[in-house]
């Protein structure tokens, strides 16, 4: 957690003033009780009204002062607070966006969502509390106990035994605090899981009709974390009443002794009075400290959690841009031998791939269901890293270039698509910001995605978040249009035309191959009829390449290709 504390750079006089300005207003309230048991033995006892009313005034400008210091500590605290959470949301934001898609398995959507919100709001909550109070209340407990004993020596040894019992009794709380709600934290995370699950399954839970066993599985989830709660509940709830309980006991036998000692003429009224008001000064500010202590608890554990969305470094380290001079009359893309193993698989997804592919190139993927094709594209962009062989971009291996400059050479379409809420203008930008209407309406046209324009508003049409107002089909050729928009060198469609009509598909690959600029083009299928046209098709079987050719070779050389081939329906085939 200590590499969080470079993010109050730049707030540091925020950081000093609002403990300052709260010190000051400490050191004003203890005064308060002197002036009042001057009132009762220097005013009250003699009758003298005069100075009374002198000593009213000062406590009422003591708390007007403070009332202004407290409101100036609260905007600092405030300020630095707003502002170290800020920086750590973005700082957590902008890491995440380096993730690989392995770190992205690893730390799990829910889990980052929770860490970037939930947690992030608890740290700036703790931060809050802390600058105001950390200081505050330990200063007005020892500075009651400083002013106890200068008003009473022998009634002051009460209050010097009492804080240190209360102290152990704090922090052993605070301890096992923080372990708790640590696991608090994680069954959060299950929960964000579990809702984000049934929200975005929806349809399909309500099409199998099994809202009762999800409402069942969310109820479990649900008292799995109340349970958790209410256990660290149970443990924290401690802190207030057995505070309440030895500052009230320590009271009591204060009033007792003080009474006596007042009877024997060795304390004044007046000196008692104070002496009360200072011990309650310390219940007050020991439930505060007590209630601080849980704040900080929570939010230590919420900055462990966001410290280590933080400071897990990005696997894509590299630095070399796609601006380097690449190696003449290299292939566009070349696979040397490549193999890859997911996190934590027992097998290998891919084993010995090998594939040259030149500019202008079709080149098709094929196989049965987990064959390895969409983890084979997948590894063009660096979303994953291949651990064996190679893989060169004109004669440059790709570990050696930088994700985002390599990314900016190749459009995808994955294979689930995904639109934005917001015009079709603004989804389109994504593949080229400064994308003009012509150059968008190219695009459109040549994805077989021009229906948009004929829809009211045309390119200002409004899609719903995740493109909720449009069909499937209707998704994948603006996906396909988004990618097209940027003229990548390589593009790659993820079984992009899935839910396309035969028509509509033969259309785009029309389409895609008049192109007035010449992109290789991976196309990912498990259909022949869309890659058949294809200049070099890899049939893959279990992550390993089965065969290697053009459509009529695969035929007659293959038998998993032909076997893919004949299981299609006839009128398929014959595409």
């Amino acid at each position: 957690m200590k590499s969080l504390l470079k993010y109050f750079k730049g707030l540091r006089v925020a950081c000093v003033l609002a403990p300052l300005f709260k010190l000051t207003e400490a050191l004003l309230e203890l005064f308060i009780p002197v002036l009042i048991a001057r009132i009762i033995d220097n005013g009250i006892t003699v009758g003298d009204r005069a100075y009374i009313l002198r000593c009213v005034l000062y406590i009422v400008a003591l708390g007007f002062v403070g009332l202004l210091f407290a409101v100036t500590a609260q905007y600092f605290s405030a300020k630095a607070a707003t502002g170290f959470a800020e920086r750590l949301r973005n700082a957590a934001y902008r890491n995440i966006q380096g993730y690989s898609y392995t770190q992205l398995d690893a730390a799990g959507i829910p889990s980052m969502i929770t860490r970037l919100t939930g947690d992030v709001d608890r740290v700036q909550s703790g931060v809050n509390m802390t600058l105001r109070l950390l200081l505050r209340s330990p200063f007005v407990v020892f500075g009651s106990v400083i002013a106890a004993c200068m008003i009473d020596m022998k009634s002051a040894l009460l209050f010097i035994g009492t804080v240190p019992v209360l102290a152990v009794i704090v922090f052993g709380i605070m301890l096992a605090g923080i372990r708790l709600f640590g696991k608090v934290q994680a069954y959060l995370d299950r929960i964000t899981k579990s809702t984000e699950d049934t929200l975005s399954g929806a349809r399909v839970i309500r099409a199998f009709g099994s809202e009762q066993r999800e409402a069942a599985h969310f109820a479990d989830t649900a008292a799995a974390l109340a349970a958790i709660q209410k256990f660290t509940g149970r443990i924290t709830a401690l802190l207030t009443p057995t505070t309440y309980i030895i500052i009230n006991l320590a009271t009591v036998l204060l009033i007792y002794t003080g009474a006596l000692r007042v009877e024997q003429r060795l304390l004044t009224q007046g000196a008692v009075v104070a002496l009360y008001n200072y011990m309650a000064k310390i219940l007050v500010e020991l439930i505060k400290l007590a209630d601080l202590i849980i704040t900080i608890t929570k939010a230590a554990a919420s900055a462990k959690r966001t410290a280590a969305l933080i400071n897990e470094p990005p696997e894509d380290t590299a630095e070399i841009s796609a601006d380097a001079a690449y190696a003449p009359g290299a292939p566009l893309l070349e696979f040397r031998g490549v193999g890859m193993t997911y996190r934590g698989a027992a097998a290998p997804a891919l084993e010995n791939v090998s594939l040259t592919a030149e500019a202008g190139q079709r080149i098709g993927i094929i196989g049965g269901t987990g064959a390895g094709k969409s983890t084979l594209i997948s590894l063009i962009p660096r979303f994953y890293d291949y651990d064996r062989g190679e893989i060169l971009f004109c004669g440059v291996p790709i570990a050696a270039l930088s994700g985002g400059a390599l990314r900016r050479e190749i459009g995808i379409v994955p294979q689930h698509t995904v639109l934005f809420s917001g015009t079709v203008r603004d989804n389109i930008r994504w593949g080229k910001s400064d994308a003009d209407d012509d150059e968008i309406t190219a695009a459109l046209t040549a994805a077989q995605a021009d229906f948009v324009l004929k829809k009211d508003g045309g390119l200002d049409f409004m899609i719903r978040e995740n493109g909720a107002n449009l069909s499937g089909g209707q998704k994948q050729r603006l996906a396909i249009a988004r990618a097209l928009v940027k003229k990548p060198k390589i593009l790659i469609l993820d079984d992009s035309a899935s839910a396309l009509d035969y028509a509509t598909d033969y259309r785009l690959r029309q389409a895609l191959a008049a192109l007035d600029y010449r992109p290789c083009v991976f196309i990912v299928s498990q259909r022949t009829v869309a890659v058949r046209d294809c200049d070099q098709i890899l049939v893959l079987d279990d992550g390993r390449p089965a065969g290697v050719g053009a459509h009529a070779e695969l035929l007659k050389t293959c038998a998993v290709y032909r076997e893919i081939h004949d299981s299609q329906s006839p009128e398929e085939a014959a595409q």
